[in-house]
């Protein structure tokens, strides 16, 4: 009569809940990236009369933050396809954020009124450290591409 273990009915409806938090929370992306995508364009097409490289950097900043929601919608699609949760993706948005600190702050310093020798400075300190974690990101890169891929039934050795 004994039929094994029973599946306790609480794990189950909180694993069902947590699918469709990841769910909401990756729509949430996909919509918060749509948003940012149009409100980008209407600013762009509202601004190039003012300039042509301020609306264009200002568009270009916009459009990598709506690859970085895109990105994260994507890995939420995979989680919910595989149950695992990869490193590489977020290695991406880390590297896309940084690119995006760089155009962010050249424009500002592009378009600054008065630059002093201090503020120059800080700019340099500033992109140079993004270089280093844009360098040491895309290593992470490297490296996790050629780390053997564990199965969800091997071990980690934690």
């Amino acid at each position: 009569m004994d039929q094994g273990p029973r599946p306790n009915l609480w794990i189950k409806w909180m694993e069902t809940l947590d699918g469709l938090g990841y769910i909401t929370a990756g729509f949430s992306f996909l919509v918060l990236g749509m948003v940012v995508f149009a409100h980008a364009w209407y600013t762009f097409v509202t601004t190039i009369v003012f300039g042509v490289l301020p609306a264009a950097l200002s568009l270009i900043h916009d459009l990598l933050l709506v690859v970085i929601l895109l990105e994260l919608f994507r890995t939420i699609i995979n989680f919910l396809k595989t149950q695992v949760i990869t490193l590489e993706p977020f290695l991406y948005i880390c590297i896309i954020a940084s690119t995006r600190r760089i155009l962010t702050t050249g424009a500002e310093t592009a378009y600054a009124s008065h630059l002093t020798d201090e503020t120059f400075h800080r700019y340099l300190l500033d992109v140079s450290v993004n270089v280093l974690v844009i360098l040491a990101l895309v290593l992470a890169v490297f490296l996790a591409r050629r780390a053997p891929r564990l199965g969800p039934s091997q071990p980690t050795g934690i």
